[in-house]
C-alpha cells in the first residue's frame, strides 16, 4: 500500500529545507562585540569643565594621560570626583603604579598661581613622569 502525504506534510517539509540556520552569525557576531570592547581604549575625562587659558605652543598630548582638573576656586578633580590637595599625592601614586604615564592638569585660566603651583608639587612628588598644562590653542 502506498502511503499518501497530505499536502501539509509535503509544505512543512519544504519550508524546513529552505530556513537558514543563524545561530553561527549570532556567534560571529558576538565575537566580534567583544573585539571591539576590548580593544577600545577609553578616555577617561575629569568631570568638570575648565576654562583653559590660550597658548600659541599647544600641542596634542597622549590619550593614555592622567586628567587632573583644578576650577576657579582651587578645587581638585579627578575623575568628576573632588580631591582633598593633600590627598591628591596618594592619588596619583596609586593610579601610576605599574603604568608610568604622563599627567595633565586642566586649570581653569581663573586659577591662582598657588593653587596651580601646589597641585603640580603634589602630582611631581607622587612619581609622574611628565607634568603638562592643558590650554586651549589661539588662532591664527
Amino acid at each position: 500500500m502506498r502511503r499518501r502525504r497530505s499536502i501539509s506534510e509535503e509544505s512543512n517539509d519544504a519550508l524546513s529545507d529552505e530556513t537558514i540556520n543563524v545561530s553561527p552569525l549570532i556567534d560571529v557576531v558576538f565575537i566580534l562585540l567583544i573585539f571591539f570592547i576590548v580593544t577600545t581604549v577609553f578616555v577617561r575625562e575629569t568631570g568638570i569643565d575648565v576654562e583653559r587659558p590660550r597658548a600659541s605652543s599647544a600641542a596634542e598630548l597622549s590619550r593614555e594621560a592622567l586628567l587632573i582638573a583644578v576650577d576657579a576656586d582651587g578645587t581638585v578633580y579627578y575623575g568628576g570626583n573632588q580631591l582633598d590637595i593633600r590627598s591628591l599625592r596618594a592619588t596619583v601614586k596609586r593610579l601610576l603604579q605599574g603604568d608610568p604615564r604622563p599627567v595633565i592638569v586642566q586649570a581653569d585660566r581663573h586659577t591662582s598661581t598657588e593653587d596651580l603651583v601646589a597641585v603640580i608639587d603634589e602630582v611631581s612628588l607622587a612619581g609622574a613622569p611628565s607634568v603638562n598644562i592643558a590650554t586651549r590653542a589661539t588662532d591664527g
